[in-house]
C-alpha cells in the first residue's frame, strides 16, 4: 500500500524537541516495513513566527509563503536526520522528484512546494500524482466536525464523511476569522476531484499514528481519533 502522510509541524516540531522527532521516526520506520511511505512535513509554530516577523516588516504574502516553505523543509531535514539511513537523504522540491525518490525504497520526506499552498494541499496533490492508496492528515484535531468545536459546543464529529460534505464544512469554517479547519480548502478540493481515500486524525501521540497506519491501514473501520473521507458507498 502506498501512503502519503501530511505530518503537521505543530505536532512534529513542537518546541523543537529532538525526542519527538526520534519518536515519530521510529513509528515511521515501523509503518514503512509494511507500506510505501512518503511524508510531507508542516511548518508549525516556527513558520508562523517567521511569517509574522516578515509581515511586521512589510513583506508581501508571496515572500511570506517562501519563508514558510523554507521552515517546512527545515522540519523535513530534521526528520530525515532522525530517520538516519531509513530516510531518503534529499528533500524533493517537486512531485516528480518525490516520485523518483520513492523508487529508492527509503522513506521520502519533503516540505512545501508552491506559494499559496499549505502542506496539506501538497500532500493531497502528491497523493493524486502518485495514485496513493491513502492520504493521511496527521494533526492535533481528532477528526472532522460539523462545525468548529472550539466555537460550537454542539459540533458533531463524523466517523466517515464524503469529500463533498468535507468541502462544505471546511468552507464554512474558513470563512470565520480565528476558526481552525482540520483540512484546508485546496486539499479538500483535491481529495474530491481525484476521489482520494483520506484519514484526518489526531496524531499528537506518535504511537497512535503507528497503531492506525502500521497495520492494514485502510479497512475504513471507525477510528476514535479520526475521520475517514471516502467517496465509496
Amino acid at each position: 500500500m502506498l501512503i502519503v502522510l501530511s505530518l503537521g509541524g505543530s505536532i512534529l516540531a513542537k518546541n523543537l524537541d529532538s525526542d519527538r522527532f526520534l519518536k515519530y521516526a521510529n513509528v515511521l520506520r515501523d509503518i514503512s516495513k509494511k507500506h510505501t511511505l512518503l511524508v510531507v512535513t508542516g511548518g508549525g509554530e516556527a513558520a508562523r513566527n517567521y511569517i509574522g516577523a516578515a509581515r511586521a516588516m512589510g513583506a508581501d504574502e508571496v515572500t511570506c509563503d517562501y519563508i514558510g516553505i523554507e521552515i517546512t523543509r527545515l522540519n523535513a531535514r530534521l526528520l530525515i536526520a532522525a530517520l538516519g539511513t531509513d530516510g531518503y537523504p534529499e528533500i524533493p522540491s517537486n512531485y516528480l522528484e518525490a516520485s523518483k525518490a520513492m523508487n529508492s525504497g527509503k522513506i521520502v520526506v519533503m516540505g512545501g512546494v508552491t506559494p499559496g499552498q499549505t502542506t496539506d494541499a501538497v500532500a493531497a496533490i502528491l497523493a493524486e500524482y502518485l495514485r496513493a492508496d491513502l492520504l493521511t492528515i496527521a494533526t492535533s484535531i481528532d477528526g472532522v466536525y460539523s462545525s468548529d468545536p472550539n466555537c460550537d459546543p454542539s459540533a458533531v464529529k463524523y466517523d466517515t464523511i464524503s469529500p463533498e460534505k468535507l468541502i462544505s464544512i471546511v468552507m464554512a469554517i474558513e470563512m470565520k476569522a480565528g476558526s481552525k479547519s482540520p483540512v484546508d480548502p485546496v486539499a479538500a478540493k483535491i481529495i474530491e476531484r481525484c476521489k482520494l481515500d483520506a484519514l484526518v486524525m489526531d496524531a499528537r501521540d506518535p504511537a497512535l499514528l503507528g497503531e492506525i497506519l502500521g497495520g492494514e491501514a485502510a479497512k475504513k473501520s471507525p477510528v476514535s481519533c479520526g475521520t475517514w473521507i471516502t467517496a465509496r458507498k
